[in-house]
């Protein structure tokens, strides 16, 4: 009776850890998948289980911890309760049939089932389990807290250092990686994911990046008779035009199309009494080194879409405007005024021909690429930074999965190039 009553007991105990088991791994992986937007929008709206699911959150490392040290223990104790069931039934053959039978228990019923069940719906199973996992965490925690603290000691060794305050996955990195995920199972389109990418990397470009060089630049010599100044404007696609004097670099003001229409209509449409430098607004230089976020909100402070960047020694590199800012998000903007050059031109041998100063973020958001853009802006630039010189015409390098061939150079410029992934040409060596 006594051992009818024991094997009834410990076979209600390895149910029991199973259960267990169940639980700590499907909470795991719900908790894993779980929105944590949509867990805050339910918590800005009164949901009191979604208010836990994010104090949970918050302390994701003491969680896992958690979990698994609750997991690992219901599991072990399943198999010795198990063991000591079967040993006793079927003598010392008792082990092998206690291995085979939680082997299979604690696949399907601890692991697969549980976690599938929890996958498909992260954020109902994560309500609905947010009382027992705070239990669990708050029982756990300091087994957690002790464990988590032995990790950081054990990584220090090795140079890894973790902040006990900071979380170790980046928030931006996680945004990053669920786009990108479901990008390639179609749930986001690939211009949401350039939008999404480009408002993520916002902190990381500078100005400088982005900038139209002073090359390009198109500016009006303040010094020019007021009716010329008047013609160069309403031929230019641009509403804002920089003013310099002496030299192109001496730049003494921005003028508007729209001030300077103002003018002519209150002249009465003689333009040969303008004093058009009176007309100018104030010019805003602006460092090179300004991160494009940092960019994006002075702009939307000072009211203004338009400024001149400059180097350390105060010198005019380049311009920025507020739509430049805007299409490293959304894309190329264009308005019936723009001047249409996208200086990439797809051949229908799978290869692209390029001008050189075509951006390499611009390429890549066009092609679905991943040059890098880390050492160069523009594509020129990251051919002659890999070659380590100025190629010559016809010249080709194999670099970064794709072959870079020289097709027009203009003195030390590379101004076109045809660009062809190594996937539809033979592996060959750079050619020099």
């Amino acid at each position: 009776m006594d051992t009818h009553t024991d094997l009834w007991l410990a076979a209600s105990i390895v149910v029991m850890s199973l259960l267990l088991s169940a639980f700590f791994a499907g909470a795991e992986t719900a908790y894993t998948a779980a929105s944590r937007a949509r867990m805050l929008s339910l918590e800005t709206a009164g949901d009191v289980s979604a208010g836990r699911v994010n104090r949970i959150l918050s302390h994701r490392e003491r969680f896992i911890g958690a979990m698994l040290i609750g997991y690992n223990i219901v599991a072990i104790g399943a198999s010795a309760f198990t063991t000591s069931v079967l040993i006793t039934l079927f003598g010392k053959s008792g082990v092998l049939y206690a291995t085979v039978l939680m082997s299979v228990l604690v696949i399907v019923f601890a692991e697969l089932l549980p976690k599938t069940l929890a996958i498909n719906k992260p954020d109902r199973f994560a309500l609905l389990l947010s009382r027992p996992v705070a239990i669990a965490v708050a029982l756990l925690g300091p087994l957690a807290l002790a464990i988590e603290h032995t990790v950081r000691l054990l990584l220090r060794p090795f140079g890894i250092t973790i902040d006990a305050r900071r979380s170790i996955l980046s928030p931006t990195e996680e945004i990053r990686g669920q786009v990108a995920l479901l990008h390639r199972e179609g749930g986001v389109a690939k211009a949401e994911r350039d939008m999404l990418g480009g408002l993520l990397d916002l902190h990381q470009l500078s100005v400088s990046e982005i900038m139209v060089h002073r090359t390009k630049m198109r500016t009006i010599n303040a010094e020019l008779p007021s009716e010329e100044i008047v013609r160069e404007v309403l031929a230019s696609p641009y509403t804002r035009m920089p003013l310099w004097r002496g030299t192109s670099e001496n730049i003494v003001g921005v003028l508007h199309a729209k001030d300077l229409l103002r003018a002519l209509d209150a002249a009465g449409g003689n333009a040969a009494g303008l004093d058009v430098e009176t007309l100018a607004l104030e010019t805003w230089f602006v460092p090179d080194t300004t991160s494009l976020r940092d960019q994006l909100k002075a702009f939307l402070a000072k009211k203004t879409h338009f400024a001149l960047v400059v180097d350390e020694y105060g010198e005019v590199m380049g311009l920025v405007t507020l739509e430049d800012i805007l299409e490293e998000i959304v894309g190329d903007i264009a308005d019936e005024h723009d001047v249409t050059v996208s200086g990439v031109r797809p051949q229908g041998d799978g290869s692209v021909n390029a001008d050189g100063s075509v951006p390499i973020r611009d390429l890549n958001r066009a092609m679905d690429w991943d040059l890098p853009d880390e050492e160069a802006t523009i594509i020129a630039g990251l051919v002659i930074h890999e070659a380590r010189a100025i190629p010559d015409t016809g010249t080709a390098f194999n670099f970064h999965g794709f072959r870079f061939q020289v097709l027009r150079k203009a003195r030390n410029r590379i101004t076109s190039l045809r660009i062809t992934p190594l996937a539809q040409t033979p592996a060959k060596k750079p050619e020099k």
